[in-house]
């Protein structure tokens, strides 16, 4: 790539990138009014809201011309040296050659860490219950899914070993994926010793783990039905549940942030941590792809994370964030107890947006063919929209 040559020597006269001159760029400034951190839109008045503003002369941050002009596939330097800081900070990483690299979002971010590994006639090991962009971006590859068995925690250790033990496929299998943390449909979050344990079993078989972990910073307390000792023990990012990645020391762990969840999704900013080898991988991948995400957004992140915020409010920020998601969670829950009891069965989730609905159908109903499509068909009806089971399913219309 010859875009390594211009970012290591700012003075370098190209003549050959066909780059288009800043100059002719039509923005002087880009900027965005963001709540203090800590606060909500919802409850700050117009005048306290803060000022993000990048412009065309260099400040904390690059300036406008270096946001909007063509860039190498590892971001932005300012936007890219936050996400590795934030990652030293929350995840320490336990082997020396680690770097991040940026993303489009943890969906993007899966595609180009699979294609590393695998092609078509391989199998990948996932959740029973998975999400369900997995299994539309597997499927049209010809990667075939082994679902391994939950429980309230997340995939069962003993039977992911059991899985690989028992392997016969003509393939050897290489990676496993999860969602540890209010994992995608069921809202299981692993502890620390499943994920010790996940591990373990990671290096018996020699398996890389992709760690898609978007929900990370939405941790909260146990659900009580005391309404006056909620959200007193918020764990911001001091307290969360530490990471695979945290507990890497063989550098087998692919671990996918986003913004997406505590930002905003539209952004389209994330990050992927990995040994360099691999990180090097996909920064050439981005930069035949996407490149790097938006000039744009990664102007407004870095500035807001670089000049306004810091990573302490940062921190004041997720905080806010988790009080939310809790005060969601507890309502839908105590909700549920009032009004589905004995209509359905469900783990309360400790982090994230999901609640997985195992419904209690009259013996006459059960083994009924459409049954569940007619559950569907009347909430829809009655302007409710839930996702149905066999969506997450890795069997697909087996589950239906």
């Amino acid at each position: 790539s010859l875009t390594k040559y211009m970012e290591a020597d700012p003075t370098l006269l190209s003549l050959g990138a066909g780059l288009p001159h800043p100059s002719t760029f039509p923005f002087a400034q880009i900027g965005a009014h963001v709540a203090p951190a800590g606060a909500s839109v919802a409850n700050t008045a117009p005048a306290d809201m803060l000022n993000v503003s990048v412009t065309t002369s260099s400040g904390a941050i690059e300036g406008l011309g270096k946001f909007l002009q063509y860039g190498n596939g590892r971001g932005v330097p300012s936007y890219a040296a936050f996400t590795r800081e934030h990652t030293h900070r929350v995840h320490d990483p336990k082997y020396v050659d680690w770097d991040t690299v940026v993303s489009l979002g943890n969906t993007d971010a899966f595609v180009k860490a699979l294609m590393l590994f695998y092609t078509s006639g391989d199998t990948l090991l996932v959740d029973e219950w998975t999400y369900p962009a997995i299994i539309g971006t597997v499927v049209p590859m010809n990667i075939q899914l082994a679902p391994v068995r939950m429980d309230a925690e997340g995939m069962v250790p003993e039977a992911l070993d059991h899985v690989c033990t028992n392997w016969t496929g003509e393939r050897k299998l290489r990676m496993v994926y999860t969602i540890p943390t209010a994992q995608n449909p069921t809202g299981a979050t692993m502890s620390i010793a499943r994920k010790r344990a996940i591990y373990a079993v990671a290096q018996k078989h020699n398996l890389v783990i992709i760690e898609d972990d978007p929900y990370y910073y939405l941790q909260f307390e146990p659900y009580t039905a005391d309404s006056e000792n909620r959200y007193t023990n918020l764990p911001g990012i001091t307290s969360l549940v530490p990471s695979l990645l945290s507990l890497d020391t063989d550098g087998r762990v692919i671990r996918l942030d986003s913004f997406s969840k505590v930002l905003a999704p539209g952004l389209r900013c994330g990050w992927v941590t990995a040994p360099k080898y691999i990180t090097d991988k996909i920064q050439f991948h981005n930069e035949t792809s996407i490149q790097q995400p938006a000039g744009v957004s990664q102007a407004i992140v870095a500035s807001l994370m670089n000049e306004q915020w810091g990573h302490s409010g940062w921190e004041r920020h997720l905080v806010q964030i988790q009080r939310d998601y809790a005060m969601r969670r507890d309502l839908f829950v105590d909700l549920c107890l009032k009004h589905l009891n004995g209509l359905v069965e469900f783990t309360v989730p400790d982090a994230g947006m999901f609640l997985w609905f195992r419904v209690l159908l009259k013996p006459e109903l059960q083994g009924q063919t459409g049954v569940m499509q007619r559950v569907f068909d009347s909430m829809v009806a009655n302007h409710v929209l839930l996702v149905p089971g066999y969506m997450f399913s890795p069997k697909g219309a087996e589950q239906k």
